[in-house]
């Protein structure tokens, strides 16, 4: 097929996805005990009308006390689901865009106030804090509260928790379902060495700390349909010596596609606060590159990718199959619009916007369909 190849289409499961760029998933802060909001309709409803391919809900915490903040969205009850349902049914009124949401537990680094409000972890005995879990009682931070160890019943509930809110996620509709395994959260602690000191078969081996999050994923991957995809996020390095690297993700890759994973996710870091990255654009994509060259399933690149040149040389030379975009599209809303007309692809537009185009840009659109 000619053309850009970041404009070319590609199925995730199920998913026929228009172009290779998907929406990732972006805490917004903005929900009261877990429920979707106003600001969640407003935030989704313009993000699906941007032209990618996919748009993935924020991560969604499966317990309330998974939640990063006290602000954070949940998928946990009926009253979550039901907030959820009246945000989706809004977006989708205007917008066939593929939904999928993140699911997640944030483990030690939960019971924190919002960013704008400094972010510090809460104490649990404080207004808008709780007690903590981890695989160990090793705080985040030097004098934060500790985490309490999870014991053998608390990992069981928490097996239970996500495949609850993975049948809750399939009762809305939703596309496909990312597990969060990246970014310091729950799984990626029971995963890198420098947060789990278990000397159970949750810890200690490469084998022993991938078993948590293979086990959510393959009673999430048994709860959510046949057809429909179930993928994960990662973090490809700790970016820290004797942690978590992209050696042991290539292991877990493996591991998951042996399983059925759909795709997988190269983020990185979050876990540590001694992490030194070198942080410019596209400096995750080495570890996408690094997975893509072990798995056949599909891999996703995300961090830093802010220009449209840049996104099709990621897709185009191989170092991932589709490019995952956050703060771009916060600060760009259009930016798949404006990715096309450079380099002379189409993308899919309300018909209301569709008079927005100017003459020479008329190739921009696709034509709507009845």
């Amino acid at each position: 097929m000619s053309g850009p190849k970041l404009f070319q289409p590609f199925h995730v499961g199920d998913i026929k996805l228009d172009n290779r760029i998907v929406i990732a998933p972006m805490c917004q802060y903005s929900a009261v005990d877990g429920e979707m909001t106003d600001w969640h309709l407003i935030h989704l409803g313009q993000l699906a009308l941007s032209g990618a391919a996919l748009l993935t809900i924020e991560a969604t915490a499966v317990l309330p006390e998974g939640r990063i903040s006290h602000a954070d969205v949940g998928l946990w009850d009926d009253r979550t689901e039901a907030a959820m349902k009246r945000v989706l049914d809004g977006v989708r009124r205007h917008s066939d865009m593929p939904i999928a949401i993140q699911l997640g537990h944030a483990g030690r680094k939960a019971s924190t106030q919002v960013p704008w409000q400094g972010g510090a972890q809460i104490a649990p005995d404080a207004a808008n804090g709780w007690q903590t879990v981890a695989p160990s009682p090793l705080p985040f931070t030097p004098g934060t509260n500790a985490p309490m160890a999870l014991d053998r019943a608390a990992i069981e509930r928490l097996r239970d928790a996500f495949v609850a809110s993975a049948k809750r996620a399939d009762n809305l509709g939703l596309d496909a379902l990312q597990l969060h395994g990246a970014h310091g959260y729950l799984m990626h602690q029971f995963l890198s060495p420098l947060s789990n000191r278990r000397d159970d078969d949750y810890g200690g081996s490469l084998e022993n700390r991938m078993r948590l999050p293979l086990e959510i994923f393959d009673a999430v991957r048994a709860a959510f349909p046949a057809g429909k995809a179930v993928t994960m996020r990662v973090s490809g390095t700790d970016w820290v010596e004797g942690g978590w690297d992209i050696e042991q993700t290539v292991a877990f890759a493996r591991a998951l596609e042996a399983r059925g994973c759909s795709a997988i996710h190269v983020s990185s870091g979050g876990l540590d606060p001694r992490q030194d990255i070198p942080v410019g654009p596209s400096y995750q994509v080495p570890l996408a590159r690094a997975v893509k060259q072990a798995v056949a399933m599909p891999v996703i690149a995300v961090g830093l990718i802010t220009d449209y040149e840049q996104a099709e040389a990621i897709v185009g030379t191989g170092d991932a199959d589709l490019i995952a975009i956050a703060r771009t599209i916060l600060y760009d809303p259009r930016w798949p619009w404006h990715a096309a007309a450079h380099l002379g692809a189409s993308v899919k537009a309300a018909p209301q916007y569709l008079r927005c185009q100017p003459r020479q840009y008329r190739h921009l659109f696709d034509a709507p369909k009845d």
